[in-house]
């Protein structure tokens, strides 16, 4: 088998991007774009990753010269896609802990624009302790940042030009906003000059992001049969779905300096990203925390089982095209386009995505993702929606912690698990309903006010009780 550092000859670029993160979601989306846009486009970027994390540089990385596959495996269009491109963007790679001076000697790259992230929802915190002086590291990632800019602004005497991008990736809603806040909290916390603070509020653009897309990542299970199949001994293969989404909330001139839509990517540059994140909460993680106590009840074990069974299939794109989607906002062809590639992205055979991992927190995310469906579908129709409504009743059920055959593997709050425990010892289900609907804390507001739902609720229970029963 051939090695990727000796038969690969990269094509020498200047480093416009610097990556933060190492993992399978980046290189399987961020560092994906990148080398389609190299392929097809003039931007012309190679990118440097910063390790955050760890003792070590991973040595699967040097010794295959930072390349890796990626492997698009899924269905797009209703067509079965098994895609295999090998990745070789990335330059080089720096960790911050092991060599401070040589991370903040990325300040003066010339040529660098962009700063890519992805350190986890928890990556983006300030924390009032951190330190910024001479080899000693900022423990956070945006003290980390905040170090490198101020470096940037005086290697470079403030020049308005040398600001940068900054595109975090992390799922946290206003991720860019966030990140700006905690580097002025940093500048303010390090008593940095105001000429800098200047320059970050002139001189550098903050994102806010949405991404959207299943990496599942290194194909453990079927990693023999791939390396078979390929030309080089790969360790780091990645495996990603067809599907991918980047909505990046900025000026328009970006997509001159990141033509992702001119390389055919699914990027979109726009005034305001918070439609296309409701579109996604509602559509894509509605759909899957509604179907899961539906399908879970009805013995089903996974997303693609559900989908394929022509009853609970039915159901699902019912709740889909005929009870979320007319209660958004955005043009009708562009929800019921995102919904069909939903619905292919449910039905992925490359990829076995369980129900009671999508249970996890059930109450929560049925508040945040299903309720203002269900609430909108009420005030707009003037009638409760069938399968929604049927799922509120469904996931009451689930968390009676039971189904015929077995005990369901519950994991949620304590708060919550110990409600439905003490609310499911008896079998009143009338005072079940009530008692959960009234829960302010789950939903936010006093439920069993709302006219016929809990009779409604109550009708279904009665059918999942009998069938529980049987």
């Amino acid at each position: 088998m051939k090695s990727m550092k000796e038969h690969i000859k990269k094509i020498e670029r200047p480093v416009r991007v610097i990556q933060f993160g190492t993992g399978n979601f980046l290189r399987g989306f961020a560092a994906w774009m990148i080398e389609i846009m190299n392929e097809t486009t003039d931007f012309n970027s190679s990118v440097h990753v910063v390790q955050i994390h760890g003792k070590s540089l991973p040595k699967d990385f040097i010794h295959q010269n930072y390349n890796y596959h990626i492997l698009t495996r899924g269905i797009m269009k209703g067509k079965i896609i098994d895609e295999k491109k090998i990745i070789t963007c990335i330059s080089g790679m720096t960790n911050a802990n092991l060599d401070y001076s040589a991370y903040l000697n990325l300040a003066k790259l010339p040529e660098l624009q962009f700063i890519i992230s992805n350190t986890t929802e928890a990556g983006i915190v300030f924390n009032k302790t951190d330190v910024l002086r001479n080899n000693e590291v900022p423990a956070t990632f945006p003290g980390k940042l905040t170090a490198l800019l101020n470096r940037r602004f005086e290697v470079f005497k403030g020049d308005p030009s040398k600001g940068l991008i900054m595109m975090p990736c992390e799922l946290i809603d206003k991720n860019g906003m966030e990140l700006k806040s905690c580097i002025l909290k940093y500048a303010e916390l390090w008593k940095l000059s105001k000429d800098f603070k200047e320059w970050i509020e002139s001189s550098n653009t903050f994102c806010n992001t949405l991404v959207d897309r299943i990496v599942p990542g290194f194909p453990k299970d079927q990693i023999e049969e791939i390396q078979a199949s390929l030309d080089y001994e790969d360790k780091l293969v990645v495996t990603v779905e067809p599907f991918h989404l980047w909505v990046i909330e900025g000026p328009f001139s970006l997509e001159k300096s990141f033509p992702a839509p001119a390389a055919g990517l699914q990027v979109k540059f726009v005034n305001d990203q918070s439609p296309y994140r409701t579109r996604k909460v509602r559509i894509l993680n509605g759909t899957h925390t509604a179907m899961v106590p539906i399908a879970y009840l009805g013995g089903f074990r996974t997303v693609r089982e559900a989908m394929e069974d022509p009853k609970l299939g039915k159901v699902i794109n019912e709740i889909i095209f005929g009870e979320i989607i007319p209660t958004l906002d955005l043009p009708q062809e562009e929800l019921i386009e995102f919904a069909k590639d939903v619905v292919d992205r449910f039905r992925n055979p490359y990829i076995r995505h369980e129900l009671i991992s999508i249970a996890l927190n059930s109450v929560s995310k049925f508040k945040v993702r299903v309720l203002p469906s269900l609430l909108e579908y009420k005030k707009r129709k003037g009638f409760w929606p069938k399968y929604l409504t049927l799922s509120l009743a469904a996931l009451i059920q689930f968390y009676s912690g039971k189904t015929k055959l077995e005990t369901i593997p519950l994991k949620d709050n304590v708060q919550v698990l110990e409600f439905f425990k003490e609310i499911w010892n008896g079998d009143d289900l009338n005072k079940i309903v009530y008692e959960t609907l009234r829960r302010e804390d789950f939903w936010g507001e006093d439920l069993s006010k709302k006219e016929e739902l809990a009779e409604i609720l109550i009708k279904e229970l009665q059918v999942f009780q009998s069938s529980v029963k049987d």
